[in-house]
């Protein structure tokens, strides 16, 4: 599926991933039956598969994601196709795509840090290996859903205007339990003024104490030192303790590294973060699906 993709995408224009499935359905020849096969989701199969595909592709670099449920090819996915390779699956990613094979590891890298350690063997880079049970292969293909959700709800955000931007931190923020209730987190938005932050929340429903927000909608680029250290001068201007900068895009090393040198309690959440959290929380996501692990109750089975 992926090299009719990428054949699609060949004219260099910018193409709708909906408008795509029927195109590349013609080309690889497919049934009605075929089209309208379903899972267990109650999804059809061929609309998931394509998904995925525009998600490899993109991981790959081979195609660039235009803007939200649009792609066009790149530079390097018209060299694969002039390649001619007869197959475009991981196997041939991981082997001559350094673009896939970074961003997997990259991903994985992340996944692992948040992971507990466990005692059993490690898997290999490569993926999946016979020791692992079925739990651990299905924790594995979560993992994976998970990534790609990150990085459509990331591209989403992106794509917000600044005000609804700062609507949905506070919704993220006081789903984690800050802000008191959504109602008194949306007043205090924005009320600040021109004092270098865009809103103050309570800490708690009882407004014990306040925390400072900054959210700022970057496209690209780092947030670097000086941003940071901007906010943090706001801060001492409220006599304030606490402050929370949210940001699309990522922090450079010294932004983070300042934010641990000074007396002020700052914490910076970047967009892959916010994305986590929009996850966790059940912010801007739905479950379309739920599989349920059961094992054996001993104890039905005892005889008395």
């Amino acid at each position: 599926m992926a090299k009719p993709l990428l054949q699609l995408a060949s004219d260099g224009k910018e193409h709708r991933g909906a408008d795509a499935a029927d195109v590349v359905a013609d080309m690889l020849q497919l049934s009605e039956a075929d089209r309208r096969e379903t899972i267990s989701s109650g999804g059809r199969r061929f609309n998931n598969r394509l998904h995925w595909a525009i998600s490899h592709l993109v991981k790959a670099e081979l195609l660039i994601k235009t803007r939200r449920g649009h792609f066009r090819i790149t530079d390097a996915g018209r060299q694969v196709l002039a390649d001619d390779p007869p197959l475009l699956d991981d196997a041939y990613f991981r082997e001559h795509v350094p673009a896939w094979k970074a961003n997997w590891d990259a991903a994985s890298a992340r996944r692992k840090a948040k992971s507990k350690p466990t005692d059993g063997p490690a898997a290999p880079e490569d993926g999946v290996t016979p020791t692992e049970s079925p739990e651990e292969r299905m924790e594995a293909a979560n993992d994976e859903i998970r990534s790609a959700l990150a990085d459509e709800i990331l591209a989403a955000v992106k794509d917000l205007s600044p005000t609804f931007f700062e609507q949905l931190v506070v919704r993220v923020i006081v789903k984690m339990g800050y802000g008191g209730t959504l109602r008194d987190a949306g007043q205090a938005l924005g009320r600040s003024g021109d004092g270098g932050v865009d809103g103050i929340i309570k800490e708690d429903r009882l407004g014990l104490d306040t925390i400072y927000l900054q959210a700022k909608r970057y496209r690209d680029g780092n947030v670097g030192r000086p941003e940071v250290q901007a906010f943090v001068g706001a801060l001492q201007g409220f006599r304030a303790r606490k402050g929370i900068f949210i940001t699309t895009s990522a922090f450079a090393n010294t932004a983070e590294q300042y934010v641990q040198h000074i007396d002020t309690k700052v914490v910076l959440i970047d967009g892959q973060t916010l994305a986590d959290y929009m996850i966790d929380f059940g912010v801007g996501v739905t479950t379309v699906s739920t599989y349920e692990v059961k094992r054996i109750d001993s104890d039905f089975f005892v005889e008395e």
